[in-house]
């Protein structure tokens, strides 16, 4: 097959949406097919930092967004569809439609081309933090587009039955995939603890952006507990104003590749404190790092973390919860391990070889013809 993915993020991004895409397709020319991606073009400072890929990558032009210049917004110029007329695709894939994606529907529509969305990312609230849009109207923006695809893919259940109880017709359920042999446990090192926690306590994690809505200064109150040593891992427009909320913190700043595996296996705890996640992503590498997860009972996370068996769902946004959590496995660390060892033990199948072969099967049933009928995913 040959696939157009447009996507509204692509790297040197990093962020959920642009993992998962390259990860993709990267798993589509394994399998023999012909992925392209069409992403916008990264700012002129990050250029050189966008890698190389075995499969052709367009870039159209792009603007900051407003509020969060380190992300781009792609804009609909005539380049999205002339590269899209040259690769001629079987199936026209869009990633987190926003910009890009509407364009990208319509297209898909004109040429009479099977599409597929991916629903990834909590764009209402985005919309609503950093463009100023009502919710109401960014829903009303993405039932459009969605709508004009011939499936949708949303990447948990509490995803899945927003979008369904906001209109949007044709709704599947399809996960994300993790890396079990980078996020792997054995990975854990002992010189990455004591540079840590030097005076030997108990290690709390966050990693993701640094942004207004992941609700990082949560971890306040966890800061002050006795013999916790909260580190945090990854940047965003909202560093500067959390170092100065949580002066007891250890902020490392954005990581990657093996020394992101090894400090995740490295944590004790995982403490995941955004209630807009349409899966978490994080969490995922936390479990497969083998560690605890503590996350508010909100969104993505409520599939991923089963209380009493991996982790800990409090209620969103109660920085109180996260700590007395914390603390119950600060004390309890028999109590630690178990979870740890079911974390690791549920993620051992989710590769992105499994997930992307899910989605080839997508590809195929939209491929088949319309007529699919609504389905509300549930739980598996």
């Amino acid at each position: 097959m040959r696939i157009a993915i447009i996507t509204e993020s692509f790297p040197p991004d990093v962020n959920g949406v642009a993992h998962s895409v390259v990860r993709i397709a990267e798993h589509l020319v394994r399998c023999g097919h012909a992925p392209m991606v069409i992403a916008p073009a990264p700012s002129s400072s990050t250029r050189g930092l966008t890698g190389s890929h075995p499969y052709p990558v367009v870039r159209v032009p792009s603007v900051p967004m407003p509020r969060y210049r380190g992300l781009r917004l792609g804009l609909p110029s005539p380049k999205l569809s002339d590269a899209l007329v040259a690769h001629a695709p079987d199936v026209v894939h869009l990633a987190s439609p926003f910009l890009l994606g509407a364009r990208g529907v319509a297209l898909a529509g004109q040429q009479r081309l099977p599409c597929l969305a991916v629903y990834q990312t909590d764009v209402a609230a985005y919309a609503r933090t950093y463009v100023g849009w009502g919710e109401a109207t960014a829903w009303r923006w993405l039932r459009t587009i969605h709508n004009g695809a011939d499936r949708t893919l949303a990447p948990s259940t509490s995803a899945a039955a927003d979008l369904v109880a906001h209109g949007v017709q044709r709704v599947w359920l399809w996960r994300r995939g993790v890396d079990t042999v980078r996020f792997d446990p054995a990975k854990r090192h002992e010189l990455v603890r004591k540079a840590l926690a030097p005076n030997g306590e108990l290690i709390v994690g966050y990693v993701g952006r640094l942004a207004p809505e992941k609700r990082v200064d949560l971890l306040a109150p966890t800061c002050k507990l006795p013999g916790v040593r909260v580190v945090i891992v990854g940047d965003g427009p909202a560093r500067r104003d959390l170092q100065k909320a949580l002066p007891e913190a250890l902020f490392l700043g954005a990581r990657h590749g093996v020394q992101l595996a090894r400090l995740f296996a490295s944590l004790d705890v995982f403490a995941h404190t955004g209630p807009h996640e349409t899966f978490g992503q994080t969490v995922q590498e936390a479990l497969a790092s083998g560690l605890p997860v503590i996350a508010p009972a909100t969104g993505g996370p409520v599939d991923l973390v089963i209380p009493g068996e991996n982790g800990t769902l409090v209620p969103p946004e109660d920085g109180t919860a996260i700590a007395a959590a914390v603390a119950e496995l600060v004390a309890d660390p028999a109590l630690r391990q178990r979870y740890g060892a079911a974390a690791r033990a549920g993620v051992e199948g989710r590769t992105w070889a499994a997930v992307g072969d899910e989605l080839i099967d997508h590809y195929r049933a939209v491929l088949a013809g319309p007529g699919v009928p609504t389905r509300v995913p549930v739980a598996a």
